[in-house]
């Protein structure tokens, strides 16, 4: 029946996946760094299975070895295969930093779509609350909130995740104002469609690439932050690996054994590129199909 406004009408084209594939592609850069993000999630996550050793096991008749048939990458003071902490301690690190940016987005995104979408009083005391947070560096907020509690990895990742949260919340908060003045949306909500069927339906698909890109930069950040707080002492304890607590650890030795910094330090600098470039791609991919239907 012409005239009549349906849900269905009005709202805006979801992007083609295969679009969106292909631009992603033609970046360079990005193809790049996700195929070497690949690669260092299989190795790390695999490495139970391929390291040759396991990340405590101690060879005293090889310590601090320089690289050997038997040790690639030498042993550290204690003997231990520097590899296999390297590739254990990847494993520990990018999970860990996922831990943080979940607990982040578990809290952000459901609070900065109420905050965008219903604005008033709401918005106004999520806002100020994100303020108050954000006021303070994330790291020392981080060491604070650790302080209090007790160190460890996932007290340390837990009290991230809250440190964070209002930056997702900021993001999401942006996009969702955004996408509440739009005509679909005015459409679905002069019909009677419930608030919550908006939101789910409406609302979160067309935010969903804004998500995604600061979901990038934020495991790159978490990276880091997870070796600023275990090279403290404060994440990953012994005899836990971590690249924040091989690190820690190198620092101890610089003197006799200066490789062993030089291992983590390229394996967190390589896996931060990648985040950063995949966000790049992404943030291109989407922006150009924004541009296109504006």
């Amino acid at each position: 029946m012409t005239g009549t406004v349906t849900e269905e009408q009005d709202s805006p084209p979801v992007p083609r996946a295969r679009a969106l594939l292909r631009r992603f592609l033609g970046n360079k850069s990005a193809v790049i760094g996700a195929v070497l993000l690949l690669v260092i999630l299989v190795v790390t996550m695999a490495s139970p299975w391929l390291a040759p050793y396991g990340p405590a096991q101690i060879d005293i008749a090889n310590r601090v070895s320089g690289p050997t048939p038997q040790h690639w990458l030498g042993t550290d003071m204690l003997g231990r295969d520097t590899l296999s902490r390297l590739m254990h301690g990847g494993r520990v690190s990018l999970a860990a930093a996922a831990l943080a940016v979940a607990i982040a987005t578990g809290i952000g995104l459901p609070l900065g779509l109420l905050g965008g979408y219903f604005g008033g009083a709401v918005d106004w005391v999520l806002d100020r609350a994100a303020d108050i947070l954000m006021s303070f560096p994330a790291i020392v907020l981080t060491i604070a909130i650790i302080a209090a509690t007790g160190p460890g990895l996932i007290t340390a990742m837990v009290s991230l995740g809250i440190v964070y949260a209002p930056r997702m919340y900021r993001v999401v908060r942006g996009s969702a104002m955004g996408v509440r003045r739009e005509v679909y949306i005015e459409a679905s909500t002069s019909i009677g469609t419930p608030h919550l069927t908006i939101l789910r339906k409406r609302v979160l698909p067309n935010i969903l690439p804004t998500v995604l890109i600061q979901l990038s930069f934020l495991l790159a950040s978490a990276l880091l932050a997870e070796v600023t707080v275990s090279l403290l002492g404060l994440g990953a304890l012994p005899p836990t690996a971590s690249w924040g607590s091989m690190l820690g650890q190198a620092f101890q030795d610089m003197r006799t054994n200066p490789a062993l910094a030089v291992y983590p330090g390229i394996a967190i600098a390589i896996a931060t590129l990648c985040f950063n470039l995949v966000g790049d791609g992404l943030r291109d991919a989407f922006g150009r199909e924004t541009r296109k239907a504006s």
